[in-house]
């Protein structure tokens, strides 16, 4: 045989050889997928529909492969997985060089296997569920991008263990806890890095100098730290800075000279320190986008050099020292849309041409000095959502096209001397909710068309020079809750219409001219809590109808008032109410002559007897009544479950079937009635505890219509959709600090839901009921961290944020070790994608916890949920209930805590006194807390994120602190809450 024919032949060999090596290389790794496709749950198979054996798995969903067909990449990322990822099988593919797994709800400890990825040169696992401490990661060299980020890791983190990923390009560790250790020396020496993002993780002390080696570095996010000192003035040697995030932290001193050779910036945000000095360094930052540094110390004028940025588009100064004016040019060459330097020394003149654009949102200048008149250009600013300029100088007559700017939710003018009139362009205002003119020289009627702007809650005319009549038209403010008109020259009547605004709690009309009688309909207002008329001309009797009232304030001093005070109203606490009316008699008030026997006081109090007696009856009968149909209702839903067909959706693996479950819906097995179905508690054969919720779909359809006369069936119109929102909330959501969902079971007339039974009841119980429990500090406040975390989670963890809606102690269920689990979903709303803000019709909630902007305007957001968590808050600190009868009329916790605030001793009074005294003061770190989440604007309220990591640090120098504002004061346009929620 020829040399020639033997080479060919042992080519022949190696090309088999090779070949083979081939398809057993991809058969393994084939194998090893599937192996990786058991191991990951998804609520929807979707993304795995591919992965078959059947498949060329370079084709499987999220994999890429290498010419040679070896997997080259994964990306899972955003797919709502679930479980722990199985880094065993992944690192058994010997060509993989990423793996991208973020954003999904991964939880439990990394597994030590991800050592043996030796080949990764990216890796992402950011935003997960992750528990545990971050695994020591040296075997990785390769590694040029690495997401840890916002994961739920904490412990200490191995920074030396990245001291050989030189080629490192992205660091992505921020939003995780752990231990606190100064800025890691490591991180310097990695030269190449483009992104460093280590916000919120626990770094402390400075700045390094070494921090100038990083030359390219296009991103640096430091925020959320415990980082002290000045900025080193090496910082100047990043040239390529893109984006610079210190804020909150403890920084101290001026920008370091040659900080304005930071010339690539354009978002810098250094918000929340103790920096001072002035801004000069900025002037040369030209391609500034944002620039917020409010909340520090700086002082001198604002550069001029600003309102040449072409663009600067959010400038946020609020609470500093600045002075001097603002840039006469500010936003004319940018699409500006944002300015706050509130709470400033500011003098001079507004900038007249910051919506030359037509783009701007905000303009918020509130407590300065400044001066002249408010610029005409700003009447045709369309875009407008809030301009507040209070409490300064101005002067000179409101443009009229202020008024009805079809955007703007707030005016805020008060405190300055400007004249003119409201005109009837107001009318154009459809989305104003709020305006407060108050202590101005403003004169002139109230337009009637200002009924048009129908959103309207609040409106504050006070201490000014209007006159005429109050138009009727105001009765079609459906939503005002707050009427000022004290101080001015109203004449006239009262309108009889203002009993429709059923959404009234504060009516202030005193020190007018106002004429005729009270209005017979004021006392069907049903939420109405105070009512000033005094110092008018008011005549006729005192309604009777007031006598339905629960006031805290009522002022009718001062007028032409004649006939008895109302037999309800005639004591001594309300004698300084009637003073100055020289007609009134009483018959318990000794300031005020006894009423004779024809005077119509007797004859009240002989209907209000009789109605009493009345309503006695009416009640006994009601009792009797409910008993009987909830005895028949029981027999007719156990009935109703034997004859319906069922449908099943699992979103967990079942250890019982439907009859199982269905079988034990009897009156033996209920352990609670509420406004969404009854529960009952179901021991499956194997021991396992289940609660189960039973919903009525309709009252609709042939068979329902003969249950129709009972009233438990009379509510049950409309579960359906409480059924549907419930499991669709709860399907995709995996959090230990959420209830379990296993299975929904649907027939005909009704539906079941099969949640993870908790043995300790709700928090409700625990605390108030006689179920009440000696629940020690340490339980309360884990209780309090367990629960904010699950509420964080719906709120900034689901594909998109869910509002709970409900949020309330009795829907804070404890399991058998006391942890927490957000329940009762009834009600939640998941928002979508391409709304900031949602809105419902219907007040849903539950009285105490309901946040004050929901009760009048139906607009509901995250911030809703957080007021109401606030409460709860309380509630654990307090020991108390959300109503009290010692609150006082129309009070809650909230107002009784606002009320406590006045000296330190008074603050730990309000602490349960069965608390531990060495605890109290941890106590009062997480009351707190509890104010911050409580306050009357949504705005000022912190997120949950923030909510989450101001309890869990438990360090004083992270609360903001209690602020008690009055009517007209600055608002706290907090840009990072809404930009990071």
């Amino acid at each position: 045989m020829s040399a020639a024919s033997t080479s060919r032949r042992n080519l022949h060999f190696l090309t088999l050889l090779s070949l083979l090596c081939l398809a057993v290389s991809a058969s393994d790794e084939l194998q090893t997928l599937l192996s990786i496709k058991t191991s990951l749950q998804s609520p929807t198979a979707d993304v795995f529909n591919s992965w078959k054996p059947t498949n060329r798995l370079c084709n499987f969903t999220g994999i890429a492969c290498n010419p040679d067909d070896s997997v080259n990449s994964i990306d899972l990322s955003n797919q709502q997985l679930t479980g722990s990822v199985p880094f065993d099988s992944i690192c058994q593919l010997p060509s993989l060089e990423t793996l991208a797994l973020g954003k999904n709800s991964f939880s439990g400890p990394i597994s030590d296997d991800v050592k043996n990825c030796v080949r990764l040169k990216y890796l992402d696992i950011g935003n997960n569920f992750f528990s545990g401490t971050v695994p020591d990661l040296s075997s990785l060299s390769r590694l040029e991008y690495l997401y840890l980020n916002s994961s739920g890791f904490s412990g200490k983190f191995p920074w030396n263990s990245i001291s050989n990923m030189t080629g490192l390009v992205v660091l992505s560790v921020g939003d995780n806890r752990f231990d606190r250790t100064l800025f890691p020396d490591v991180v310097v020496s990695l030269t190449k890095l483009n992104w460093l993002y280590m916000a919120n993780c626990s770094i402390e002390g400075k700045i390094p100098p070494e921090i100038g080696n990083l030359t390219e570095l296009v991103n640096l996010e430091l925020s959320y730290n415990y980082m002290s000192g000045e900025i080193p003035p090496e910082i100047s040697k990043l040239s390529k800075l893109w984006q610079l995030e210190l804020y909150g932290n403890g920084l101290t001193g001026n920008f370091p000279v040659g900080f304005g050779n930071l010339t690539s910036l354009e978002k810098f945000d250094a918000s929340r320190n103790y920096l001072e000095g002035d801004l000069s360094e900025l002037r040369t930052l030209n391609k500034l986008v944002s620039l917020q540094l409010y909340k520090n110390e700086f002082s001198g004028e604002v550069p001029e050099e600003l309102g040449h940025f072409e663009k600067l588009v959010n400038l946020s100064l609020y609470e500093n020292k600045l002075t001097g004016s603002l840039p006469e040019r500010l936003g004319s060459v940018s699409d500006f849309n944002l300015i706050d330097a509130s709470e400033n020394f500011l003098t001079g003149r507004i900038p007249p041409e910051m919506c030359k654009q037509g783009k701007m949102t905000k303009l918020l200048l509130i407590r300065n000095k400044l001066s002249g008149e408010i610029p005409s250009t700003y009447a045709n600013c369309m875009s407008m959502t809030r301009f507040r300029v209070s409490n300064n100088s101005l002067s000179g007559e409101v443009p009229t096209g202020i008024w009805g700017l079809p955007n703007v939710d707030l005016i805020d003018i008060a405190l300055n001397r400007l004249e003119g009139q409201i005109t009837s362009d107001i009318g154009n205002a459809k989305s104003l909710t709020q305006i407060f003119v108050d202590n101005n020289q403003l004169s002139g009627e109230l337009p009637p068309e200002i009924s048009k702007a129908t959103g309207l809650i609040a409106i504050d005319l006070s201490d000014n020079q209007f006159s005429g009549n109050i138009p009727e038209t105001i009765g079609e403010l459906k939503l005002l809750n707050r009427l000022h008109l004290q101080n001015n020259m109203f004449s006239g009547p009262i309108p009889d219409t203002i009993g429709n605004c059923v959404a009234f709690n504060d009516i202030n009309m005193a020190h007018n001219s106002l004429s005729g009688e009270i209005p017979v309909s004021i006392g069907s207002l049903p939420v109405l809590n105070s009512l000033n008329l005094s110092e008018n001309t008011l005549s006729g009797q005192i309604p009777v109808t007031l006598s339905s009232l629960r006031l805290s304030l009522l002022d009718l001093s001062n007028n032409r008032l004649t006939g008895p005070i109302p037999q309800s109203l005639s004591h001594e606490a309300y004698g300084g109410s009637f003073a100055g009316n020289n007609g009134l008699c009483s018959q318990n008030i000794k300031s005020f002559p006894r009423c004779s026997p024809g005077s119509g006081g007797s004859k009240e109090l002989r209907l209000v007897i009789l109605c009493v007696a009345l309503g006695a009856i009416a009640l006994l009968l009601s009792v009797l009544c409910m008993m009987l149909f909830s005895k028949k209702s029981q027999k007719d839903e156990e009935r109703s479950l034997k004859e319906d067909s069922w449908d099943v959706k699992s979103f967990h693996v079942l250890s019982f079937t439907e009859d199982e479950i269905i079988d034990s819906i009897k009156e033996e097995n209920l352990i609670g009635k509420g406004g969404s179905g009854n529960v009952y508690r179901v021991v499956l054969s194997n021991g396992k505890e289940l609660a189960v919720k039973h919903i009525w779909n309709s009252a609709s359809g042939d068979r329902k219509k003969s249950q129709s006369t009972s009233p438990m069936l009379k509510n049950r119109a409309g579960k359906s959709q409480e059924f549907d929102a419930e499991v669709q909330t709860l399907s995709s959501i995996r959090h230990v600090n959420v209830v379990k969902l296993y299975c929904s079971i649907t027939g005909e007339d009704s539906s079941l839901l099969v949640y993870e039974y908790l043995p300790n009841g709700s928090l409700w119980d625990r605390l108030h009921t006689c179920r009440k429990m000696g629940l020690d500090w340490e339980t309360r406040y884990e209780i309090a961290v367990g629960a904010a975390k699950g509420l964080e989670y719906l709120h900034h963890s689901c594909e998109r944020p869910v509002i709970h809606r409900d949020v309330k102690s009795s829907n804070i269920l404890l399991d058998e070790f006391l942890k927490p689990r957000i329940a009762d979903f009834g009600l939640a709303k998941i928002v979508q994608a391409n709304t900031s803000k949602d809105s419902t019709h219907v007040v849903a909630g539950t009285h105490g916890y309901i946040a004050p902007e929901y009760g009048y305007t139906y607009k509901v957001n995250e911030k809703s949920d957080v007021y109401s968590f606030g409460v709860v808050l309380m509630e654990l600190v307090t020991g108390k209930r959300p109503i009290e009868p010692e609150y006082g009329d129309n009070r809650d916790i909230v107002n009784w805590a606002s009320n406590n605030l006045k000296s330190k001793e008074s603050v730990l009074g309000m602490v349960d006194s069965t608390i531990q005294e060495s605890y109290k003061e941890e106590a009062i770190k997480v009351l707190r807390i509890a104010i911050l989440c409580t306050a009357r604007l949504p705005a000022l309220r912190p997120t949950m994120r923030s909510v989450v990591q101001m309890l869990e640090e438990a360090d004083p120098c992270r609360y903001v602190g209690i602020i008690v504002r009055k009517n007209g004061a600055s608002e706290k346009e907090e840009v990072k809450d809404s930009d990071k929620a």
